[in-house]
This record gives C-alpha cells, structure tokens and sequence, in this order.
C-alpha cells in the first residue's frame, strides 16, 4: 500500500472522510482514508477538558495501491475537496522523510495520546513512551504547567509546530 495526501477544506477533513467513505462503500476493500488526530488538555475558565486536534489540518489520507480514475473522479467531485499532492495532474505517493513522519502517527491508531516523560537533572526532557517518543529532537518548547512540548514538524516542504501533551511521570530531586 502506498500512501497519498489530499487536501480538504479545514475543519472538513472528517465529513468528507465520511461522505467519501458512503460513496465508494461498494469497493471498502480498495483504499482507506486516515486523518491522524492528537488529544491535549485545554484549560478554560479554570476548568480542564480533553480536546482532539488534528495533526495535519487540511489533509487527509489515502492508503492505496493507486488513485486510479475512478477514486480520482469520485474523491474529486466530493464537497470540501481541494487537491492531491503534488498536484491532480501529477498525483505522487508520500515518501522519505514524510512518510516517516506520517507512519509515526498512525502507529498510534490515528489519535495521539498523552505521552509519558520525565525531567533529569538539567531539566531536559525525556520522553519513556507514547507519540512524543522518537521525536525528541525536534522538540523546540516544553510548557510544564500547560504540560505540552511543541514539536517542529516538517512535511510536505513546509514545516510547522503542533502541541503535543505529556504527563510526567516522576521529578528527580534538584539539589541546591
């Protein structure tokens, strides 16, 4: 299976993972649509809530051997549809590092949760499981009282930062 990207309108990416999902029912088996989803703790008003996010906003993806005419015509001619990428005349598959990135995500079974992590010493970061792991390197803030790392993503030759949240899982004693 190859992986393709498509861009949809912002904050659409679900309805039209769902209108497609009712149009091409009768061929279920032929491609998949995934639209990777991270969940951070939002606090409003003194009071904390679980929100979804999505990772990439404005696109989502198609698992398949191929865009062949018929998903082309059908995805295309959907409500909230922008383009593929590259372009709809030269549709290419992710590859290198972005299909790293985006592998990485669905691991997670498209919805990143809370990774687990703790602070040595000199205050760094060290993340001991969950989406955030593996991506230590690309770390550029942590926020612990909000308990979130911003990560610097880059995909699609444009690179942009997502919060992710973290819980931490013990504090090493800091001697003064």
């Amino acid at each position: 299976m190859k992986y393709f990207a498509v861009q949809v309108r912002t904050l659409k990416e679900d309805s039209y993972i769902a209108q497609l999902n009712e149009y091409l029912r009768f061929r279920h088996d032929k491609q998949e649509f995934m639209f990777p989803k991270r969940k951070l703790s939002v606090r409003r008003m003194g009071k904390t809530s679980d929100e979804i996010r999505p990772v990439f906003p404005g696109y989502i993806f198609v698992a398949a051997d191929e865009i062949d005419p018929e998903l082309f015509n059908i995805m295309r001619g959907t409500k909230n549809f922008t383009r593929f990428l590259k372009n709809n005349k030269e549709i290419t598959p992710i590859t290198g590092r972005d299909l790293t990135v985006l592998q990485h995500f669905l691991h997670f079974g498209g919805l990143a949760d809370t990774s687990l992590v703790t602070f040595d010493e000199n205050d760094r970061i060290i993340v001991k499981s969950g989406p955030m792991q593996g991506l230590e390197g690309l770390i550029v803030k942590v926020d612990k009282r909000k308990k979130r790392a911003k990560i610097s993503l880059d995909f699609a030759n444009e690179n942009f930062l997502i919060d992710l949240a973290f819980d931490v899982l013990e504090e090493h004693s800091r001697e003064v």
